[in-house]
């Protein structure tokens, strides 16, 4: 196992675990901060934040691998998209697990 491109991808994961978050804590708050709507904006912008919520995670998770890819490094950008992959699993995991287990 390559340690550098394993250290990468845990923290690409560990990124997009946070954006995650603040997203979830942004959509589960957003009534109590703006109050409730029914107005046009309301779907435009949760529209809007998905589109960009894409785009963040979308990069985060595939950003480097590609860069890698380009750069000749196919081999690195194989392994880091897999360890991503594998580290998001591994995280999702842990997150239903205490999930299941604080209920």
């Amino acid at each position: 196992m390559d340690t550098k491109i394993f250290k990468i991808s845990f923290v690409n994961s560990l990124a997009v675990t946070a954006y995650i978050v603040l997203v979830a804590y942004f959509m589960r708050n957003a009534e109590n901060w703006f109050g409730k709507t029914d107005k046009f904006l309301a779907p435009v912008i949760f529209l809007l934040l998905f589109v960009l919520s894409a785009l963040i995670t979308g990069l985060l998770i595939l950003g480097r691998p590609i860069y890698f890819y380009l750069e000749g490094k196919k081999v690195e950008s194989i392994k880091l998209l897999f360890y991503t992959i594998i580290n998001l699993a591994a995280i999702l995991a842990i997150v239903i697990l205490a999930y299941l287990g604080l209920r």
